[in-house]
């Protein structure tokens, strides 16, 4: 029985490390595309180029990734489902709106800049996606923006925040954030913490003093 289970626990061990390797694959070939993506389009960038950069087969790429556009599609929904993953661990955390609302920008914004090519090649590229593929990334934004509009009508009720219509303050504030990826640069004169203040800074503009003087 002991040799049983060991047997058992070596085989589930070795199932595991298989399954983190080929992840660690997937995720090689999806970084590398996202940046040959970003770099010389979509269009003009062919699995035979992402192969040669790689130096592996076609085969191999199509092994992890069925064609171009289901790889496009991991690519474009990086960006969306990590910010969406950040946002659900903060509401659920014991925090006041205000302070939910703080601990998101950081974290989206941060998201953002650590993965800015894949929401470029998203922003840029979302018109390669089949219709179908698009839907799905677009359905993920919407829930993203709809967490945040929650979170801001959670804060009208507690007189943290004076906003209007908590929607449209959600879908600009989402707006604001994303938009860092199209002008942050490693080398440029603002670094990253002073970005996620301004930007906190800006959003907490738009949500009202009362956030602001908190």
């Amino acid at each position: 029985m002991d040799n049983l289970n060991t047997e058992k626990k070596a085989q589930r061990k070795s199932s595991a490390l298989k399954e983190e390797i080929s992840e660690f694959k997937r995720e090689r070939i999806k970084e590398t595309a996202c940046h040959m993506f970003y770099r010389d389009g979509y269009e003009a960038t062919t699995i035979d180029a992402i192969a040669k950069q790689l130096n592996v087969t076609k085969p191999f790429i199509y092994s992890y990734f069925k064609n171009k556009s289901e790889l496009l599609f991991e690519i474009c929904n990086t960006g969306v489902s990590l910010s969406l993953s950040a946002i659900n661990d903060i509401d659920a955390l014991p925090k006041t709106p205000a302070e939910k609302l703080k601990l998101a920008v950081h974290a989206v914004v941060g998201i953002i800049i650590s993965h800015q090519a894949y929401i470029v090649v998203y922003e840029r590229e979302e018109k390669n996606l089949d219709n179908g593929l698009s839907r799905l990334i677009r359905q993920q934004r919407g829930l993203f923006d709809h967490r945040v509009a929650a979170l801001l009508e959670s804060g009208c009720e507690s007189e943290e925040f004076t906003i209007k219509d908590p929607v449209m303050t959600a879908t600009t504030i989402s707006g604001m954030m994303t938009w860092v990826a199209f002008w942050y640069s490693a080398t440029g004169k603002w670094s990253e913490s002073e970005i996620i203040a301004h930007v906190m800074t800006m959003v907490s503009a738009v949500a009202g003093e009362k956030m602001a003087s908190r």
